[in-house]
C-alpha cells in the first residue's frame, strides 16, 4: 500500500497530487475534502492545485474548487473511474447562483455517481471550466446548473465547455444560458436558456426551431487537435500524449474503444517549472534549447517575454498556473511557425501595461500552417483590478485554432473599475483563415473581438459588454453609442460565424449600444443564429440593434421581446 503522503512528493511539486489506487481511500477523500474547503471561495487567492489519479477505481465523492484541475493518468478516460462522484456545486454564491464559477478544469477520467448525490453528476459553472475527455457514467446525467433547495429554482450559470466526451445518459442544462459541446456523444440533450452551440457531435440537437430552441448546430468540426494531456505509460513513466490534427470529425475521438490518435512526448523532453525558481530567464533558455514547457501550480512573475520560436512546442499548464508579466511587454509571444500549444493557463495582466498579452506571430506574419497549425487551448486572459493591457490576445499568424479561450476584464473584485483596469479588445485576428471554438469575451473598453484577417470561423460566441461606463459620453465610438462587441473589419470579404450572443447590464448609467455587432456586408461575410439579451441595468440602457442596424433593441426585462431579440440569418437567407 501506498501511503498519501507520497502523494505531493513527486516531480511535479508540493501543490500536484498523484494519487494511487493502492492509496488508503479515506485519506484520499479527506485530502481532496479539504482542499476543496480551501478553494470553493478562494476566488481571487494565489493557491493552485492539481489532482492527478493513476488508473484504477476510487471510491470516493468529492467537489471542485476555485484554481483545481481534476484529471485521469490513463492513456484513454475509462483507464481511472471515480466511484463515488465529482461535482462542482455553487454553495459559495446565494441562491446556488454558479455565474462566478470560474477558473477549474475536469479532465480525462470516467465518473459514475453514488446515490448520496441521486445518481447525478452536477458541473455548475460559468466560464473557464472546461471539460475534456470525461466520460459521465452517472445515472441520473449530467446537470449543468444546481438547483436552489429553498426555492426549487435553478440557480444562474453563464456558460460553458465540454469537449471529447461522452455522456451515458442525459445532459440538463436546466438553467444554464449557454454552452459548447464539441464532438461529444450523449443519450440526450434536454433544453436550453439563450445560446446553446454543438459542434461535431455524435447525433446534435436539430436546430429546425431556432430561435424557440436556441440550438445551432454543426455536423463536424472541420479541424481540430485536441487537447495534449499528461499520463503514465506502461512503465509508470510521465509522458505528455499530443493527439493528431484531425479533419471534419464526429463524436469524440476516443470512442468505441478506440484510442485517441497521436504521438507521446517524454517528460524529458519537458522544463518542469516550478514557480519559486523558473525565472523568464531559465524559462526562455530551455525553451532556446528545444524543450516543450510544463507549468506546475502557482503565479509566475516574469519580466521578460516567454520566446516560443521552435514548431511543435508544446507549453502546458498544471493546475491553472498563473503567468503575470511584469515589464510591460506580453507574457508569451510565438515566432511564425507550424504546430505550437499553449494550453491551460491563467495569463494575468501586470501593473504596468502591456499591449497584448498574448502574440501568436509577429505582425509580419507570411506562413502558411494550413498542415499544422498552432492550437490555443483552455486559456484565461484576465485583467483584475490595478492591472492594464490593451489587447488580451494578438493572432498575426495565419490557420490559428482556438479552442475555449475567456479575455475578462474584470467586472467585480477589488480594484475592478472603469479607470483602474483598462483594457481595449479582448482579441485582435490579423491572420488568415483562424478558427476559434468557443469564444468568451467580455468587458473591455472597445471593441471586444476586432477580426481584421480573410477566411475566419467563429462557432459559439458569448459577450458581456462592459458593465461600467460611467456615462455615454465616455463610451463612443466616434459619433457612435457603444463599440460594437464583435467586429468584422471592412476590408474583410471572407468570415462566417454561428452562435453569438451579446448581452448587456449597464449597472452604472443609462448607457446604448447602437449595434452589438458589425460586420461588412460581402458576399462572403455570413452570420448564423444571432441573440442579444438585457440582462439588467440602469433604466434607458439599451443594445439598440442586433447587427449593422437590424433587429430589435432590447431595453428591458418584460415583456419577453424586450429582454431578447434574435435573428437567424445575416444577410437574411
Amino acid at each position: 500500500m501506498t501511503e498519501i503522503s507520497e502523494a505531493n512528493s513527486t516531480i511535479f511539486g508540493e501543490h500536484v497530487y498523484v494519487f494511487d489506487a493502492s492509496m488508503p481511500m479515506e485519506a484520499i477523500q479527506d485530502k481532496v475534502t479539504a482542499i476543496f474547503q480551501e478553494m470553493e471561495a478562494n476566488e481571487f487567492g494565489p493557491e493552485r492545485y492539481a489532482l492527478l489519479f493513476k488508473p484504477g477505481t476510487y471510491d470516493i465523492l468529492f467537489d471542485v474548487g476555485f484554481y483545481t484541475q481534476v484529471a485521469g493518468l490513463g492513456r484513454n478516460p475509462d483507464d481511472v473511474l471515480i466511484e463515488g462522484g465529482v461535482n462542482v456545486p455553487a454553495y459559495w454564491m446565494p441562491n446556488r447562483n454558479a455565474t462566478c464559477n470560474f477558473w477549474r478544469t475536469l479532465e480525462n477520467f470516467a465518473v459514475n455517481a453514488s446515490s448520496a448525490t441521486n445518481d447525478t453528476t452536477t458541473i455548475a459553472v460559468s466560464q473557464a471550466a472546461p471539460i475534456r475527455r470525461v466520460h459521465v457514467k452517472s445515472s441520473g446525467g449530467l446537470w449543468l446548473f444546481q438547483v436552489d433547495p429553498d426555492t426549487g429554482a435553478g440557480g444562474w450559470a453563464s456558460g460553458g465547455f465540454l469537449a471529447d466526451s461522452i455522456v451515458d445518459h442525459t445532459i440538463l442544462p436546466g438553467s444554464q444560458q449557454q454552452w459548447l459541446s464539441r464532438n461529444n456523444q450523449y443519450g440526450s440533450w434536454a433544453n436550453g436558456v439563450w445560446n446553446m452551440v454543438f459542434v461535431g457531435d455524435a447525433d446534435g440537437p436539430s436546430q429546425d426551431d431556432f430561435p424557440t430552441t436556441p440550438y445551432t448546430t454543426i455536423a463536424q468540426t472541420p479541424v481540430i487537435r485536441e487537447k495534449p494531456f499528461l499520463y503514465v505509460n506502461g512503465d509508470d513513466q510521465y509522458e505528455i500524449f499530443v493527439p493528431d490534427l484531425q479533419h471534419d470529425t464526429q463524436g469524440p475521438s476516443w470512442a468505441g474503444g478506440n484510442d485517441t490518435p497521436g504521438r507521446s512526448i517524454s517528460l524529458d523532453d519537458f522544463y518542469v517549472a516550478q514557480p519559486a525558481e523558473a525565472t523568464a530567464a531559465r524559462i526562455n533558455e530551455a525553451l532556446g534549447e528545444g524543450k516543450n514547457v510544463l507549468f506546475t501550480p502557482g503565479i509566475y512573475k516574469l519580466d521578460d517575454t516567454l520566446q516560443v520560436e521552435s514548431a511543435d512546442t508544446v507549453v502546458l499548464g498544471l493546475g491553472q498556473p498563473s503567468l503575470v508579466p511584469t515589464h510591460g511587454g506580453s507574457a508569451i509571444c510565438v515566432a511564425d511557425v507550424d504546430g505550437v500549444t499553449i494550453a491551460g493557463l491563467i495569463i494575468d495582466a501586470g501593473e504596468v501595461t502591456s499591449p497584448s498579452l498574448i502574440e501568436i506571430g509577429p505582425q509580419d506574419s507570411s506562413e502558411g500552417h494550413e498542415a499544422s497549425p498552432t492550437v490555443l487551448y483552455d486559456l484565461t486572459v484576465r485583467t483584475a483590478g490595478h492591472c492594464s493591457n490593451d489587447c488580451g490576445i494578438t493572432i498575426n499568424s495565419h490557420n490559428v485554432i482556438g479552442d475555449q479561450l475567456w479575455l475578462w476584464r474584470a467586472d467585480h473584485g477589488d480594484g475592478a473599475a472603469w479607470d483602474s483596469n483598462p483594457t481595449k479588445n479582448g482579441v485582435v485576428v490579423n491572420g488568415t483563415d483562424v478558427i476559434i471554438y468557443g469564444l468568451f469575451n467580455e468587458h473591455h473598453k472597445e471593441y471586444q473581438t476586432l477580426w481584421n484577417g480573410n477566411g475566419g470561423k467563429l462557432y459559439f460566441y458569448q459577450s458581456e459588454i462592459p458593465y461600467d461606463p460611467p456615462d455615454q459620453e465616455s463610451w463612443m465610438c466616434g459619433s457612435t453609442n457603444g463599440f460594437a462587441s464583435y467586429k468584422v473589419a471592412d476590408t474583410v470579404t471572407d468570415h462566417e460565424a454561428w452562435g453569438l450572443g451579446v448581452y448587456s447590464y449597464f449597472r452604472d448609467s443609462p448607457t446604448k449600444l447602437e449595434n452589438a455587432i458589425e460586420v461588412p456586408e460581402a458576399p462572403g461575410v455570413k452570420l448564423h443564429h444571432l441573440t442579444t439579451v438585457w440582462l439588467t441595468g440602469t433604466e434607458g440602457s439599451e443594445i439598440s440593434h442586433i447587427i449593422n442596424g437590424s433587429g430589435g433593441c432590447v431595453h428591458a426585462n418584460s415583456p419577453e421581446e424586450a429582454m431578447r431579440q434574435t435573428m437567424n440569418e445575416f444577410p437574411a437567407a
